[in-house]
């Protein structure tokens, strides 16, 4: 696993093994991913979202602590993901890192908690599954708009974005700001720490 540009956002590339009958991989180890990141990934719930071509989902987030933690990969098709930093007071507050991820390459993405998340499916159809150290909780769930111009994702300039009724109602950044809706840095990093101090001593993390 290699950090990206973004503080808590990480890729991982398997060792993909083929032979005739075709391939197997690990595309998530909790042994290396401990070791890379600092903490375990306590899986709480999984889910697979099955998108067409332009749908984009998100910009999504959940409040901190305790936020909701996510690892990502694409199973089948390809999908452009994005992790954008909505914690207010992070060097890189408002900036984004895009990924392709793919059936060929086979990466993941891990983003943690206080981030915010959203992909475009690319293909006609695109499968993706992903872990949450957290279960889904409506009253703790946000989102901002992914098309501010202020944030400026670079979505594929060919695919026409199709929202949900819910994102396209989201606000933006500024005004999720304005309403206090945002997690902040500080109390991003704290929970962070949390979790890798109660790691180094054997303790569970209370979440």
């Amino acid at each position: 696993m290699r950090e990206l540009a973004i503080e808590g956002a990480w890729l991982y590339t398997p060792r993909i093994h083929h032979d005739r009958r075709g391939s197997v991989l690990e595309w998530f180890s909790g042994r290396e991913f401990a070791r890379d990141v600092g903490h375990p990934f306590p899986v709480a719930q999984a889910n697979c979202p099955v998108t067409r071509r332009g749908a984009v989902r998100g910009i999504h987030y959940a409040d901190v602590p305790p936020g909701q933690a996510k690892y990502l990969t694409c199973v089948s098709g390809a999908v452009l993901d994005v992790i954008v930093d909505v914690r207010v007071g992070s060097p890189t507050y408002a900036r984004w890192v895009a990924v392709r991820l793919d059936d060929r390459a086979r990466q993941a993405v891990y983003l943690a908690e206080g981030l915010g998340h959203a992909f475009m499916a690319l293909t006609e159809e695109a499968t993706a599954v992903y872990l949450c150290s957290t279960p889904y909780t409506p009253e703790r769930e946000h989102g901002i708009h992914p098309l501010d111009p202020a944030i400026g994702i670079e979505w594929p300039e060919d695919v026409t974005p199709l929202l949900s009724e819910r994102d396209a109602a989201a606000p933006s950044l500024a005004e999720a700001e304005r309403l206090g809706r945002l997690p902040t840095y500080a109390a991003c990093r704290s929970y962070a720490e949390r979790l890798r101090g109660a790691h180094a001593t054997g303790e569970p993390a209370a979440r």
